[in-house]
């Protein structure tokens, strides 16, 4: 541990090379809303069934579940002149951007074509999470991890806005080359102007590629690595050890974290077909729906830690949850409301991401808080099975919402993707409630 104290000046000397960290970070956050945006729609142009679609868009998860895990296992037992986990990292993250470019053309192909460029894309993105994961306990050292993650989180958050409120926008122009529309479609009269843009996928894989260049330059990895890295177990031997616990604290967090994910992965994907079906926005201004969360999320990521420290982070996440069941349920009742009321267009949609910059500032006071207290149920020796079932849990989410709201929104219509979110997240806050550990002033389990 001696990396821990060497400065004696707190996280301050960590800034730096957390930032540098946080480009891994940054180029999830820069693919993951586009992608959530745009893949529905894709995929709309050829499926009818929401329901497929979402079982199409948890793949992605389904992913993670399988390849998380074993690539950070992987690059646990490598060694390489320039570190273990960057040797994936610059081999997985360039062929990611490269299928993510890809997307819109396949998209103007088929659907076998966009489904196998779906599959290769999210091979190689869950590939590298897991050690663009693993880079930041292995250099950061366990004390300064918290305030490490809201960086992180706020990273994410501004790649966030830069794909959905600045290169959405570019989606609107139309590229001879690289972009068209739908040509003579069958049996779908009026698609043929359906457009279909690539200048925010082209422009978001070379700013992959560049964050990659300038993490393999700056961060030295063997360098700056502590002596001691977190214990490995494989992820069924963490639930036994979990499950075989006195204290359920670990395992009460872990469903209140399944449950928030499933309110939140139900819903982001459909909403940006929700804004082009309701509020009758162009596909780029779409997308600016899902840039409300992200702005919230860059702006209250540290603030929100702030909040928890003062507060205690169980109290803090459960207030957070309650006024996120709130919102989705409002949420739930705004098109008929503004509709009744006679709200313009303008009004409409302007309100609609008003209450998603209000759903964003709680979300990330969740997502901020909910991962540093479930690693102070940890000791050092056992950060990695926390942190393992933290993904695992998750991940399990991002695959089942899709396709469980996917099939309410056949069942009974598109705005029913609030009503399951405002119900998953008051469960969330029941379940929270009866934790009794994770405090900052608590000792580790």
């Amino acid at each position: 541990m001696a990396a821990e104290s060497a400065t004696g000046k707190g996280m301050k000397p960590y800034y730096g090379i957390t930032f540098l960290i946080g480009l891994g970070f940054f180029t999830m956050g820069l693919m993951d809303p586009l992608y959530d945006t745009y893949i529905p729609m894709f995929l709309k142009n050829f499926i009818e069934t929401d329901g497929l679609i979402g079982s199409i868009m948890g793949l992605d998860n389904l992913f993670a579940i399988l390849l998380i895990p074993l690539f950070s296992a992987l690059s646990d037992r490598i060694r390489t002149p320039i570190g273990r986990r960057m040797p994936f990292i610059i081999v997985t993250l360039p062929l990611t951007a490269l299928f993510f470019a890809m997307m819109p053309g396949a998209a103007l192909k088929s659907l076998a074509f966009l489904i196998i460029v779906i599959f290769l894309l999210n091979l190689f993105k869950q590939a590298a999470r897991g050690p663009v994961v693993a880079l930041m306990p292995d250099i950061i050292p366990g004390e300064y991890r918290s305030e490490a993650n809201g960086v992180i989180n706020t990273m994410g958050g501004i790649a966030a806005i830069v794909g959905t409120i600045g290169l959405a926008r570019l989606y609107d122009v139309n590229l001879p080359i690289f972009g068209g529309t739908l040509k003579d479609f069958p049996g779908k009269p009026g698609w043929d102007t359906t457009p279909i843009g690539s200048l925010p996928f082209l422009i978001s894989a070379v700013l992959v590629v560049l964050a990659v260049i300038l993490l393999f330059i700056f961060v030295k990895e063997k360098k700056n690595a502590t002596e001691k890295s977190d214990k490995n177990e494989p992820i069924f031997k963490s639930l036994k050890l979990v499950l075989g616990d006195k204290d359920k604290s670990v395992l009460l967090i872990l469903l209140a974290l399944l449950l928030w994910f499933i309110g939140y992965q139900g819903m982001l994907p459909w909403v940006g077909q929700y804004s082009k079906d309701f509020l009758e926005l162009s596909p780029g201004l779409a997308a600016l729906s899902a840039g409300m969360v992200g702005v919230a999320y860059a702006l209250f990521a540290i603030p929100s830690g702030v909040v928890a420290h003062k507060f205690g982070r169980r109290k803090t996440i459960r207030v957070a949850l309650w006024a996120l069941s709130v919102i989705t349920l409002l949420l739930f009742f705004h098109d008929p409301f503004v509709r009744l009321l006679g709200f313009s267009h303008t009004a409409r949609y302007i309100s609609f991401w008003a209450m998603l910059f209000l759903y964003g500032t709680f979300w990330v006071t969740v997502i901020t808080n909910s991962f540093p207290m479930l690693w102070q149920m940890a000791s050092y020796d056992n950060m990695g099975i926390y942190t393992g079932l933290y993904y695992f849990f998750s991940q399990i989410a991002g695959v089942i919402a899709p396709a469980f709201t996917g099939v309410l929104r056949d069942m009974f219509g598109d705005r029913v993707i609030y009503l399951c979110g405002s119900v998953c997240m008051l469960l969330a806050s029941v379940v929270i409630s009866k934790v009794t550990k994770g405090e900052a002033s608590g000792k580790a389990a």
